[in-house]
C-alpha cells in the first residue's frame, strides 16, 4: 500500500549496517523534527555516535526539512555534519531527486528516506522511488500541523503492524 512505510523502527538508531546492507541502501535522507530532535530541539541521545559509525561504512546521509526553521535544522546539521535543506516541501519530490543528485546516487532504490510521519516522510520516498523507514516519534509534543495529522497517522501505522505481525 502506498502510505505504509518498507520499515518501521522505534527510532533512527535501530537502522544499523547490516539491514542497510541487506537492503542495498548507500545513503539516508533524514527529518529532523521529532526523528532526529525532540520538541525541546534536542538530538536524540547516541544519534552523533550511531551517525559517525555509518559514516565510517561509507554510508551518506543528508537532512532533509519541512521546517522553515533554518537555525534549528542548521544546529543539527553542525552537530552531525550533514548537508541540509529545510522548508524542503515534503513529500512532494523535487528535493527528493535534489538530494539524490548531490549524493550522487543513480539508483533511487539504493536511498532510504526517515521519519516519522506518513504524509510526507513515508509518501515521499514513495513518490521518488525511495525505500521508506517509519520511525516513532521521540516525543509526544508535536506542532499543530503535526497534531492534526497524527491520529490518522496512528491508525495506518496500526493498520500496518497488524498486517505485518506487529512488526
Amino acid at each position: 500500500m502506498l502510505i505504509y512505510p518498507d520499515k518501521y523502527l522505534n527510532n533512527v538508531k535501530e537502522i544499523t549496517i547490516d539491514f542497510l546492507k541487506d537492503n542495498n541502501i548507500k545513503a539516508l535522507i533524514l527529518d529532523v523534527d521529532n526523528t532526529l530532535i525532540n520538541f525541546d530541539k534536542e538530538l536524540l541521545d547516541g544519534t552523533d555516535l550511531w551517525c559517525e559509525n555509518l559514516k565510517k561504512e561509507g554510508i551518506k546521509f543528508f537532512i532533509l526539512s519541512n521546517t522553515n526553521k533554518k537555525e534549528k535544522v542548521e544546529k543539527v546539521s553542525k552537530e552531525l555534519d550533514i548537508p541540509f535543506i529545510n522548508f524542503a516541501k515534503k513529500p512532494l519530490k523535487n528535493n527528493f531527486i535534489k538530494v539524490q543528485n548531490i549524493l550522487e546516487i543513480k539508483d533511487s532504490k539504493e536511498i532510504a528516506v526517515v521519519g516519522d510521519q506518513i504524509f510526507t516522510d513515508v509518501l515521499g520516498a514513495r513518490f521518488s522511488n525511495m525505500y521508506s523507514i517509519l520511525t516513532k516519534p521521540i516525543d509526544d509534543r508535536d506542532i499543530f500541523m503535526t497534531k492534526v495529522k497524527r491520529p490518522l497517522e496512528n491508525l495506518v501505522v496500526k493498520r500496518y503492524l497488524k498486517k505485518n505481525g506487529g512488526k
